[in-house]
């Protein structure tokens, strides 16, 4: 993890910073889903009206000329509601998706089965016919994840899946390490890759996303994003900055609120309430200390830009590397962070990373600088929403169908965490999700054919 940035020692600086199964269709070829124009995913995630100072930001740290990052931004918007159609459709062949180029011109789906290859390419997108698909590196990576609560993994201090290559990696601080882990998994001979890095992670510790906040007078971290629980205004922050019941001071040194819930390890999450002197808002602090509002939490695909704000280092941008990736850091081991280029520096944990405008985590930890470059990590904001109950506090967004009044337990809810391949029912009708995302009063399936396919 990026470790807070402690101001009188509390605490340690943590441095870890076939056939396509269709209803009633037999064929890949005859069963392509329909296109989901740019136009209605863009507008959406709010891709097609991004704030200047993310243009500019990705335009400076991605190397980008001007208005490829406009035009990035909707590529990427319709790639992940694309790529969340396909899915659905192949299902258990399904095997990852993922964009590439300078504007995520490509997007590529990766599935199992040769004879999926025309659906895939009828949605305009490259087809790979791999070996393995997503859900069996999900159990292997999940067996690593168990193993690690048994053993020792400080000289291997990442393992993810890496949906391109269509394989589990262990990165270790020399090979015999990572054989060694792979051996008490019982995955030799199972594929899992190992790359050799002497990088190790650190903690990146030190109601804006991106402002400080001080811990208990001792330790500095980043607010993530605003949210709500029922009455109650706070923010969404990482865990390893705070312990339940730990009170925090604002940027300005004032009295801010209490933690009211912190998971560290296996995950890294945390929910502050603040008092009544402060006053949440959609805001993340930008380039500059411009302000750039959140609209959603739809998660974007890997490949995609991101964009992280500190209290340390303040706005920087790079690309998504991988999602479900664990990290082992001298503190304990995170499950289920992302991956990105981002660079960060201790007193950055708990800041926020969008894509666009949508929110997509908080700082966990990393390596390196943003002197000389690092790789950073992040956990993701839909699962900190789903376990404490939070809602995400947004931008207002167009008037949509109002969430039905009955209780289902199926029944689409705004507030619910949807992850990609849920299904609900929306006035009576049967609806899949194509990209996880926490629901909003304006995005009901029948007004988001971007989120939701009808069934």
């Amino acid at each position: 993890m990026l470790g807070r940035h402690t101001a009188a020692g509390r605490r340690v600086a943590l441095t870890a910073l076939g056939t396509l199964v269709l209803t009633g269709a037999t064929s890949a070829a005859t069963a392509a889903p329909p296109p989901v124009p740019a136009s209605t995913a863009a507008q959406t995630l709010g891709a097609d009206r991004p704030p200047a100072a993310v243009l500019r930001a990705m335009e400076r740290d991605l190397k980008l000329k001007p208005g490829q990052a406009a035009e990035r931004l909707v590529n990427e918007a319709e790639a992940g509601a694309r790529a969340g159609r396909l899915r659905n459709a192949l299902g258990t062949h399904f095997a990852g998706a993922w964009v590439r180029g300078a504007t995520s011109a490509e997007l590529t789906v990766a599935t199992t089965h040769a004879a999926d290859v025309s659906a895939i390419e009828a949605q305009g997108a490259k087809a790979a016919v791999v070996k393995r698909p997503l859900t069996e590196l999900q159990s292997v990576k999940s067996k690593l994840d168990a193993t690690a609560r048994k053993v020792k993994t400080r000289d291997t201090p990442v393992w993810y899946v890496d949906v391109p290559a269509n394989r589990v990696v262990v990165q270790a601080i020399k090979r015999s390490a990572a054989t060694a882990f792979i051996e008490a998994a019982d995955l030799q001979g199972k594929g899992v890759g190992i790359r050799v890095s002497a990088v190790r992670p650190r903690l990146l510790a030190d109601v804006v996303g991106g402002d400080a906040y001080y811990i208990e007078s001792s330790a500095r971290c980043s607010v993530g994003f605003s949210v709500t629980k029922d009455d109650q205004q706070g923010f969404a922050s990482a865990g390893h900055c705070g312990n339940r019941g730990d009170s925090t001071a604002g940027y300005n040194l004032a009295d801010q609120g209490t933690f009211q819930a912190s998971t560290f390890p296996r995950k890294d999450m945390s929910w502050i309430a603040v008092n009544s002197d402060w006053t949440t808002t959609a805001d993340v602090k930008g380039a500059g200390g411009q302000r750039t509002q959140v609209t959603g939490s739809v998660q974007a695909l890997v490949g995609a830009s991101i964009c992280r704000s500190g209290s340390t280092t303040g706005w920087h941008c790079g690309t998504i590397s991988q999602h479900d990736t664990s990290v082992s850091y001298a503190q304990g081991t995170v499950n289920g962070v992302t991956e990105t280029t981002v660079c960060a520096e201790p007193g950055d944990s708990g800041g926020p990373y969008i894509s666009g405008t949508q929110a997509q985590g908080v700082t966990s930890g990393g390596s390196g600088n943003c002197t000389n470059g690092g790789t950073t990590f992040y956990q993701p904001i839909n699962p900190i929403l789903s376990d404490f109950g939070l809602v995400l506090k947004t931008a207002p967004t167009e008037p949509g169908t109002p969430a039905p009044e009955d209780n289902a337990v199926d029944t689409w809810t705004a507030g619910r965490v949807y992850e990609a391949g849920a299904t609900v029912t929306h006035a009576g009708v049967r609806y899949q999700c194509l990209q996880s995302h926490q629901a909003q009063r304006g995005w009901s399936p029948v007004a988001t054919p971007a989120l939701w396919q009808r069934l």
